[in-house]
């Protein structure tokens, strides 16, 4: 819609005329299921004479009031933006008008549960949806406060950043609750969370001696599963650890977590009154994966009360100063605050990969990205922005010191609480509180795109021992830089004198130095008698890819599992999977090492990636007249794996379920329907509600199951959730008629919520038959401009990713999406999606040929 998407340019030119000072914000949420009222006066000082515009996306404004002048909204109105003339020094502005009730996740989302249809509400305001709810100059360097004033139904729970006042009668069943004003911040972290919702309450001490009084909130239909207590253990070591290493006490008044319905995200960082997927309230057995994840998220949320809450980025090119520094915060304080202790090794599997996956697409780009406007933003929520950014903060760390990198961060937040930054704002700090000088590291590493590959090179004498150890770094052509690197290098032998059969793989030595330039000599490791495996990296300090020489890559394809350190052995799994992904490794030479050592891997995380990774290279990246053969093979391996794994274990149920999503064969069928009714079932697995759905998803994919099953399945589990998984299993049907419903759902009509927009698309693209989907490829790209330009970002994302062709994985696909890319110049956010998507299919094919020669 015209006006919606906010440019940089304008964003600057407003701040140079307008500072906020308060925000006050009447809510009425009694006035029917699609619309609210919303009525808003701002208070702003601005340059005398001047104009500018207030963000409103409404459904109807009835008045707009400026200096007690009232403004024809027809005039001054479009229901995105309302113009503002002639503005005097000190201003006041009441806008009335009614907001709509979204179910996109954006704005604010309103859902009916379809266990007791209680309806619940929640906000959602990041990057530009707080508009959606009240009138509001949308940028984060306009910082204010606001105060809400919200009647809702009497009955209902209402939860904004500031401490939830008693409520007043309001006639009819209502209440109003006049919150007190909140701190000054960003519009984008202001919350309304309302509706039925159950809650558990308790507190905590601040460092400096206020007590903080914590809520834990979910629908009711789920609360049974609301494991309070732990979540509430997580969130005070969180505290603990952030405020001691912060050196700055918890900013806000207190801290509310809430499991919101059809969420976008895995959550939202608003100021003392986080959301979160609900996904992360379990009512069924989940990996330890998952479980860890979610320790992880909470944490993610907390530290961004500090980084992004009390210190918030002027514009969203420094969005990375929010969400890299809160995925290092949350993974170096779960690792070292809560039982979690291996959640290093967890991010250097799960977010590196998504770091190197990000920074290697045609799409990549700095760590402080170019961001001109709204749309840039939205599609930056990347692997750059959060799995890089936390990766190279990581190596900031280890290049500063780790005790001068909390000292400066300590600083920052003294120095800028509640304002605005930019990037040099923070490094000013780091280099003052470790000496070194930055200005090349940033340069280098924050303000240029492209990961580096590290190779050793070694000499070694005819006893044994290395004469010469050297490490090359080289980049891409389109991304050239080289970059300095603080890295360890391990060396591992084998703890006896013998083989894999006497011992396991230990670190025997480390080296720490920094690496520069294209080659680096470590003059400290000649005259070392060679080990068994050396590797580069160890202790994963370094954001590169990693290259084991001949001779250790042959130790670890053959004896992975005896690797000890489980960092250590996801650093080799990383390095095979990246070589694998660049072509230089077969396809099936990776599922022979996954499948020859994934039986003993310890961590849950590490489990759940290379099983992810095995099956995509099984049906993507094996060359096509391997690839029924191969699919069969990992099918049969882990179903293999799943019935010796130990009984009731993580791993034993990871197999099942990645079983199930790739079982094709009659026989691999009539396994997970014997599973699913009980007439043959595994020692220790519970076929619980969530794993039957997956078991059901997967015989209606393979044929062997329909409509009927799916309709008994959801009268058995008539919620959110199984609707959810019904919609998916209805997707995956696997016939040209159940394939064009599915897109037909999602296309036609606009209906849909979130959630069951993305759960239909992965169902539509389950093929285990991919020609199913060649009917599909014209029109995808027919309907790409029309739903870009009448959906909502979050639907249209959802669409543009989840319904293109991609288990086709030919040539064909790609010459379709070259012609409609040549054709279509614009719109630039749009064209980035479907850049991601054809990178994807081009690396499938060169992976192909890899394995075909």
């Amino acid at each position: 819609m015209p006006g919606e998407n906010l440019t940089r340019i304008e964003a600057q030119e407003r701040k140079t005329l307008v500072s906020v000072q308060s925000y006050d914000i009447t809510l009425d949420l009694t006035t029917g299921p699609e619309t609210f009222g919303s009525t808003t006066t701002v208070r702003f000082t601005a340059t005398p004479g001047a104009s500018t515009f207030i963000d409103a996306i409404t459904r109807a404004v009835h008045s707009v009031t400026l200096n007690g002048v009232t403004l024809d909204p027809a005039s001054v109105s479009d229901n995105v933006r309302i113009q503002l003339d002639n503005l005097a020094a000190e201003n006041v502005l009441t806008v009335v008008a009614d907001g709509i009730y979204t179910n996109t996740g954006e704005g604010l989302h309103r859902f009916v549960d379809p266990v007791d249809n209680e309806v619940y509400l929640y906000s959602q305001f990041e990057v530009p949806d707080s508009r959606r709810v009240f009138a509001v100059f949308e940028q984060p360097d306009l910082k204010a406060t606001f105060r809400f004033t919200v009647t809702a139904p009497g009955a209902w729970e209402v939860i904004s950043n500031a401490i939830t006042p008693e409520p007043t009668d309001a006639g009819n069943g209502a209440k109003t609750w006049a919150f007190e004003p909140t701190h000054t911040i960003s519009s984008y972290i202001t919350a309304l969370v309302a509706g039925p919702y159950a809650v558990v309450r308790s507190e905590l001490t601040s460092s400096d001696g206020r007590v903080i009084p914590l809520g834990l909130f979910s629908r009711k239909s789920l609360f049974q599963y609301l494991d309070a207590d732990y979540l509430f253990e997580k969130t005070r070591q969180g505290f603990a650890y952030f405020e001691d290493k912060f050196n700055y006490p918890y900013p806000f008044d207190k801290y509310d977590q809430m499991f919101v319905p059809e969420f976008n995200a895995g959550a939202m960082e608003n100021a003392g009154a986080v959301t979160f997927t609900e996904s992360y309230v379990f009512r069924s057995k989940v990996t330890d994966a998952i479980k860890e994840r979610r320790v992880v998220t909470v944490l993610h949320e907390l530290a961004h009360m500090w980084f992004g809450d009390l210190v918030t980025m002027k514009w969203w090119n420094d969005l990375w100063l929010n969400e890299s520094f809160a995925e290092w915060a949350s993974t170096i304080a779960t690792a070292e605050a809560t039982e979690w202790h291996e959640a290093w090794t967890t991010f250097a599997v799960m977010e590196k990969s998504w770091a190197y996956k990000q920074d290697q697409l045609p799409s990549t780009h700095p760590v402080v990205a170019t961001i001109n406007d709204l749309e840039d933003v939205q599609v930056n929520f990347d692997g750059i922005t959060y799995a890089k950014g936390g990766s190279v903060l990581k190596q900031l760390v280890a290049w500063v010191g780790r005790d001068e990198f909390f000292a400066g961060v300590a600083s920052y937040f003294a120095k800028h609480e509640w304002g605005n930054t930019e990037l040099n704002d923070l490094m000013v700090e780091l280099e003052a509180s470790s000496g070194r000088d930055l200005t090349e590291w940033t340069t280098l590493w924050l303000e240029t795109a492209g990961v580096n590959t590290l190779r050793p090179e070694i000499t070694v004498d005819d006893a044994g021992v290395i004469t010469g150890f050297a490490v090359l770094q080289s980049a891409t052509a389109d991304y050239p830089t080289i970059r300095p690197h603080r890295l360890a290098i391990g060396l591992y032998s084998f703890d006896t004198a013998g083989s894999p059969q006497d011992g396991g793989l230990v670190r025997t030595h480390r080296v720490e130095l920094d690496v520069d330039g294209e080659r680096t000599d470590v003059a400290e490791l000649v005259g070392r008698a060679r080990p068994d495996l050396i590797l580069l990296n160890d202790d994963d300090l370094a954001y590169a890819k990693i290259r084991l020489d001949a001779a250790s890559q042959d130790v670890a394809l053959e004896n992975l599992s005896a690797i000890e350190s489980p960092l250590a052995r996801a650093i080799v799994w990383g390095s095979v999977w990246d070589s694998t992904r660049d072509a230089e490794t077969s396809p099936r030479d990776f599922i022979t090492l996954v499948l020859g050592n994934v039986a003993t891997e310890t961590e849950s995380t590490t489990l759940r990636t290379v099983l992810g990774q095995v099956v995509l290279a099984a049906t993507y990246y094996v060359a096509e007249e391997h690839r029924a053969g191969t699919v069969k093979e990992v099918g049969d391996s882990l179903w293999s794996l799943a019935r010796h794994a130990e009984a009731g274990t993580d791993a034993q149920f990871q197999f099942v379920k990645f079983f199930a999503s790739i079982a094709t064969t009659e026989a691999q069928l009539e396994s997970i329907a014997a599973l699913l009714d009980g007439t043959s079932p595994l020692d220790g697995l519970v076929i619980d509600t969530d794993l039957a759905w997956e078991l059901l998803i997967a015989l209606v994919a393979g044929g062997q199951a329909g409509t009927a099953e799916i309709d008994a399945a959801l009268a058995r589990d008539n919620t959110a959730t199984g609707a959810q998984s019904a919609a998916q299993a209805r997707a995956a049907i696997p016939t040209l008629p159940g394939k064009q419903a599915a897109w037909s759902s999602l296309i036609d009509v606009d209906t849909a919520p979130n959630t069951i927009v993305r759960v239909t698309g992965a169902g539509f693209l389950r093929a285990n038959d991919t020609t199913l989907l060649e009917p599909f490829v014209d029109q995808y790209f027919s309907m790409l401009q029309t739903v870009w330009a009448s959906r909502s970002f979050a639907i249209a994302e959802k669409i543009v990713i989840g319904l293109y062709p991609a288990p086709l994985a030919n040539q064909a696909l790609v010459d379709a999406t070259r012609a409609w890319l040549d054709a279509n110049p614009e719109p630039v956010a749009l064209r980035r999606l479907i850049v991601e998507n054809l990178a994807g299919v081009e690396r499938a094919l060169a992976a192909q040929a890899r394995d075909a020669a």
